[in-house]
């Protein structure tokens, strides 16, 4: 099933795709929530009366705006080098254990918004990522249930100003990630009974139709059961987290010359299964 979140006259609201169209779930089934956080929060069930009023339901009269299926997630988690093509392309010796930043959740944006390049930032950079939708919380998830814990995925964008994250004093990872709208994530929360094998996904970027980023999920170092043990032990995971997996190669900072995000340009993330994130580029004003 695909679940995405619109804007609607009455605020964001979550809506299920079927051939195309799109339903409005709690007007399908007034038991259902209207808000993607709350759907996920009352567990497998809930999806399963979701994919229920999908079939049933009447589809909205027009295409609607969409944002980003999850919009304020308790935690946004995010993992670096974990491609080990990636960290070849980077130079470095994949790390024994996963490395952790996180992003601020106010940062989230959706398909078709605007990613602004801020004016404190001259190296803005791009990086496509499979994105995890935590789906039933838990504290010390052993790897083995860790994926009866994911609701879903969606592609998301890890996009990044280098000259913060790598050449600030102490390096500013979580304030080179976290400037205003550098987390796009959609179009779609796929849920995890129509992606079987997410460990094995073609992962894409696009710069202006351009391809720059092209691999493979399983290029992945730690794996997705692996990463959702190792995050809930340090902290609780809650339904709506997400977990930004990590990119592939070919980030603009490692070319030759770099190339870095500059208003009017188009970025656009593909991920096998999941559908197209595509967001154009301004300054700031």
């Amino acid at each position: 099933m695909k679940l995405v979140t619109y804007q609607s006259e009455l605020g964001p609201r979550v809506a299920g795709v079927r051939q195309g169209e799109y339903v409005d779930l709690h007007q399908a089934d007034a038991n259902l929530p209207h808000d993607m956080l709350d759907l996920l929060r009352q567990g497998p069930a809930a999806l399963k009366l979701a994919s229920l009023a999908l079939n049933r339901g009447t589809a909205l009269p027009q295409t609607p705006q969409l944002l980003a299926p999850v919009l304020k997630p308790e935690k946004v988690f995010c993992i670096g080098l974990n491609y080990a093509d990636h960290a070849k392309e980077s130079g470095q010796e994949p790390p024994p254990e996963p490395v952790v930043f996180n992003k601020f959740p106010s940062v989230i944006i959706g398909p078709e918004a605007n990613i602004v390049l801020p004016k404190l930032s001259q190296k803005v950079d791009y990086e496509a990522e499979l994105v995890v939708v935590i789906g039933t919380g838990g504290r010390h998830i052993a790897e083995a249930d860790a994926m009866r814990h994911v609701a879903g995925y969606t592609c998301g964008h890890d996009v990044s100003a280098r000259d913060w994250q790598l050449q600030k004093p102490g390096g500013q990872w979580l304030l080179g990630k976290t400037f205003d709208t550098f987390a796009p994530l959609g179009p779609f929360l796929v849920t995890a009974d129509e992606v079987p094998h997410p460990g094995q996904l073609r992962i894409q970027f696009r710069l202006n139709g351009q391809t720059l980023q092209n691999s493979n999920t399983s290029q992945l170092i730690f794996s997705i059961p692996r990463l959702i043990s190792y995050l809930s032990g340090i902290v609780p995971l809650a339904p709506g987290d997400l977990i930004f997996t990590g990119t592939p190669p070919g980030v603009g900072g490692a070319r030759k010359p770099p190339i870095y995000l500059k208003a009017g340009d188009v970025a656009e993330v593909e991920i096998e299964s999941l559908g197209i994130l595509k967001n154009p580029i301004i300054d700031e004003k």
